[in-house]
Parts: C-alpha cells; sequence; structure tokens
C-alpha cells in the first residue's frame, strides 16, 4: 500500500510526503520520505547518540554473537549498556522484544532515547543491510563499527552480492563512525578494508591481522586462546564453542578497545559470556552425546557450524536443517551441499516455509546434498521428527546440530505463526537419553 493514500483519514497532525495531498493536513515533501523519517525522530527524541556511545556490528553471520560479547563484557565490569538485534533488545540488562535485527528509525531513535533515560552509557547495536538500504540507521554516529564476514544471503533482495557487499560498506564511511574493526580472514573484509578511509583495526586467524588468537584450542565446552593486540597480550577463555566464535570474539576485542578498555578487562568479561540464544547453544542432557542447536541459515554458516561441530566430536556429526521460505531460494542447494559434506548423517526437514510447500524447499536443499555425499542423507518434513529420528540414532562422543532456526519460538508455515523451539523441543525429547 501506499501511504500517501491515507494522509488524510489517518488523523495526523501533519506528513512528510514525497509528493503533495491534497486535503488539510499540514506537509513536508521531501525526496525520501525513509531517509527524512529518520532525520524527524532523531530530533524528536532529541538526537540520543550524542549522548552514548554507540557500536554498530553488521556482516552476514556473528553480528548476534559479537554484540552480546560486547555487553558481557560492559555487564561484568558494572557498565550501564544495552544491545540491540536479532534477539531483540535489553535494557541494562532487561529485555525488550523487537520485530526487526534493526529497527525501523522511529522505533530506533525512541528505544535509544530510552536507552539514554535509563542511564545507559553505551550500545551494541546490530546494523543490517536491509536496515542501511532503508534509512533506518541514518542519523546514528557509530563510535566504532565491526564487520564479521560476508557470504551469500538476502539476494533476493540486494539481487547479487556486488549489491550486498556495497550495503554493508556504506556502513564504513566517514559520515556513519569514527573508526572500524574488520575481520580480514574473510576475502569481503580484505576488499573493505581496502577501500574504507576509517581508521582501521584488522583481526583474523591468519596472522597478517593487528588482532589475531594463538594458540588456541577448542573444546566441546569452549576454547582457550592466547590473545595479541596493538595493546598487548593477554591468556583467555572463551565459553562458546567454535572456531568461528574465536573470530567472532577477535571482532568484540577490537570494539572494546576502541572503547578505551584495558585488554584484562576485555579478557575477564569474555570469560564471563554466556551462551548466545540459539548460537552453538548446548542443550543440557545426561547423555554421552552433544546436542546443539545453532542458527546457522547460509551455506557458509552451516559450514562454520558442522566443522566446529567435527572438531569437537569424537564420534560422527549429525546434522538437522532446512530452508526458509520466500527467501533467497539459490542458496537452498548450497546450504544442503554444506550439510552434507559436513554431517555423518545429514536430516533434510522443515524450517520457516512460509507461503511455499515445505517438500519443494526440501527438494531444492536435498538436490545439493545428494551432489555432495560424506555419509546418509534422509528427508524427514515434520521437523520434531526429523530432532527425534537424530537423537535416537546418536551414540556416545557423537554431536547432533540442529540448525538454520536458533532463538526463533515459533515456525512460520501458510501464515500462522506454530510454537517451535528448537531448544526446548530437543529438551523435551532429551528427557530419557541417557
Amino acid at each position: 500500500a501506499d501511504g500517501h493514500d491515507y494522509v488524510t483519514s489517518s488523523g495526523a497532525s501533519a506528513a512528510i510526503v514525497e509528493r503533495p495531498v491534497p486535503g488539510p493536513v499540514p506537509q513536508i515533501v521531501v525526496d525520501d520520505s525513509r531517509s527524512a523519517m529518520a532525520v524527524a525522530a532523531h530530533l524528536a527524541h532529541d538526537r540520543p547518540d550524542t549522548d552514548m556511545s554507540v557500536v554498530g556490528v553488521t556482516g552476514t553471520n556473528g553480528k548476534t554473537t559479537v554484540t552480546h560479547m560486547c555487553e558481557a563484557v560492559w555487564q561484568h565490569l558494572g557498565i550501564p549498556s544495552g544491545v540491540i538485534g536479532t534477539l531483540g533488545a535489553t535494557i541494562r540488562g532487561k529485555a525488550q522484544p523487537l520485530a526487526r535485527t534493526t529497527p525501523e528509525s522511529s522505533d530506533l531513535q525512541r528505544l535509544l532515547g530510552a536507552m539514554r533515560d535509563e542511564g545507559v552509557d553505551v550500545v551494541a547495536m546490530e546494523v543490517s543491510s536491509h536496515a542501511l538500504d532503508l534509512a533506518r540507521a541514518d542519523q546514528i554516529h557509530f563510535t566504532s563499527v565491526g564487520f564479521t564476514n560476508l557470504t551469500q544471503d538476502h539476494l533476493d533482495f540486494h539481487g547479487d552480492m556486488e549489491s550486498y557487499f556495497r550495503s554493508k560498506a556504506s556502513l564504513f564511511s566517514e559520515h556513519r563512525a569514527d573508526r572500524a574493526v574488520i575481520d580480514i580472514d574473510d576475502a569481503w573484509g580484505v576488499r573493505l578494508a581496502a577501500e574504507t578511509t576509517l581508521p582501521t583495526t584488522t583481526v583474523g586467524l591468519g596472522g597478517q591481522a593487528d588482532i589475531t588468537a594463538l594458540d588456541v584450542d577448542l573444546t566441546a565446552s569452549g576454547s582457550t586462546l592466547r590473545l595479541s593486540t596493538p595493546i598487548g597480550e593477554a591468556e583467555a577463555t572463551l565459553p562458546l564453542i567454535g572456531g568461528f566464535n574465536v573470530r567472532n570474539a577477535l571482532v568484540a576485542v577490537g570494539l572494546l578497545i576502541d572503547q578505551q578498555m584495558d585488554l584484562e578487562d576485555i579478557v575477564s568479561g569474555l570469560a564471563a559470556t554466556p551462551t548466545v540464544r540459539g548460537r552453538m547453544e548446548l542443550v543440557p542432557h545426561s547423555g554421552s552425546f552433544a546436542v546443539v542447536v545453532d542458527y546457522a541459515h547460509t551455506p557458509d554458516a552451516v559450514e562454520a557450524a558442522l566443522a566446529a561441530a567435527r572438531d569437537v566430536a569424537s564420534g560422527r556429526v549429525i546434522g538437522i536443517l532446512g530452508a526458509g521460505g520466500d527467501r533467497d531460494a539459490d542458496k537452498r542447494s548450497l546450504m544442503g551441499a554444506a550439510l552434507a559434506r559436513g554431517s555423518d548423517v545429514a536430516i533434510v526437514t522443515t524450517d520457516n516455509p512460509r507461503s511455499e510447500s515445505p517438500a519443494v524447499i526440501a527438494e531444492e536443499v536435498r538436490r545439493g546434498a545428494d551432489a555432495n555425499p560424506r555419509g546418509t542423507t534422509t528427508t524427514v518434513l515434520d521437523r520434531r521428527s526429523a530432532i527425534r529420528d537424530a537423537i535416537d540414532a546418536a551414540q556416545e562422543g557423537d554431536v547432533v546440530m540442529i540448525l538454520g532456526r536458533g532463538h526463533e519460538p515459533h515456525q512460520e508455515v501458510a501464515g500462522e505463526f506454530i510454537p517451535f523451539d528448537d531448544a526446548a523441543v530437543a529438551a523435551s525429547l532429551l528427557g530419557g537419553a541417557s
């Protein structure tokens, strides 16, 4: 629908429009009403970003984990903080639900204003590519911005990887931020670091970065490593599973150093990082195998999650995966390929089919899986049954990976939102596991 059609009937006392609308409502005519809305919201809430430090994180995967690592360090040190992102918002530890990773500019500025009024000093915010293209994050000036990686996702919106990259790269400009932290283990990160004019700290495991991790030891309960940074070295413990979480931690460390924090304080805070909901979340049970829930929903994220499982499994890796409907269909077979390559037992199932046929989506995922066999692949459309089959098949030393939906509490099927929480379902099925 076109909002111009509702100006006179909306009851609004004034309107920002892109063309004049007949009627008595006072109007400001602009070229781009989304951009103008961001300006108006920023002014209406008295420029909240000027009263706090706002740290932005973008990238395909890892945004949520990086922002929550930052929050864990701030909370450990008693610094009043907030988070805005996929899991919702928190204001000094109090949770608030959000409809989008990065809210519309009017909602976002209102939220930042509430954080300021609650005495928040620093905010870690996920900045999605949609938000950048749709002007949601306009008018926020970031003290530092971080880049995790770029892999295929959202091409139904952006069209191609170059456009997707350009959207992400727009955050790394002088009118938006003061400094940048960029992971150069990612090829797009290398390009971004070369293109941006911001003062930049590079991170990575390849040895050429400003911040890196040495002597990394990965276990089923987390990682130990030695941090090497421009402000010194320190031994660190990270209670999150997977090598990719080490890379996420390096981005967080860079952002925290940009906040003028001491390395010892950063390390002590990282050690207290809680499990992030739906991000390599270990489901507790009494059995001799591990069950992990992760949000991996891109080919690269699936590959990384399964590789992390492989690093800590003494037995097999059992992977469960579907793909979302009404979204980038080209990545489905690539996700299936990643599932089959990384799993000894691969189970293709249903994710959020939305308006599409679950069977058709699964067939497209299965096509990629069948072309990249490692072990066995089956299709079990009912997600609960798929999780049950994986748990029933698991033996000592195996790792069951439930991928794709992470923290999501509902499945979206044909316009209905059906309660379904992967971790809760797995926990209920594990009640009798031993």
